[in-house]
């Protein structure tokens, strides 16, 4: 992985299986994801194309555009997403030096997105949820993704 470009640990082609919880929005299960991901403007914003199927049939469908900050350490991300969601401001993220975290806020509630670079072709994605300030987290979903391209 890039460890002075923490968006270069999710540019490429990846696979990856899905664990999704069971939540207010649907029932859990297994899921199976494509993601593609390429810089732009610069290399300074990455584009993001995610697909998930459940069952062999499509489900989530994202697009997400990362942005790299001013300061070394900081990201944006805007998520838009198949179930509806519009951001109105990116989630601010941060690198600590193994995993890019971001913070999701809405009327919905909150979603830390956690990318985890588990080695140069592989990484983990973590989404939890909380409904009360950020007191409880609940989890929403764990992938963990293979570079294929």
């Amino acid at each position: 992985m890039v460890t002075d470009n923490a968006l270069g640990q999710l540019a490429g082609e990846w696979e990856g299986e899905e664990i999704i919880a069971t939540t207010r929005w649907g029932q859990g299960g297994p899921a199976s994801a494509r993601v593609s991901a390429r810089f732009d403007l610069g290399h300074r914003v990455l584009l993001q194309d995610y697909r998930e199927e459940r069952g062999g049939q499509p489900a989530l469908q994202v697009h997400a555009v990362f942005a790299a900050g001013p300061e070394h350490d900081q990201y944006g991300l805007y998520w838009f997403d198949s179930y509806g969601f519009t951001p109105t401001q990116p989630a601010l993220g941060h690198w600590d030096g193994r995993r890019l975290v971001f913070l999701r806020s809405s009327s919905r509630g909150q979603t830390r997105h956690i990318y985890e670079s588990l080695d140069e072709d592989s990484y983990r994605l973590t989404l939890e949820s909380s409904f009360d300030g950020g007191i409880h987290w609940e989890p929403v979903m764990q992938g963990t993704y293979r570079r294929i391209a």
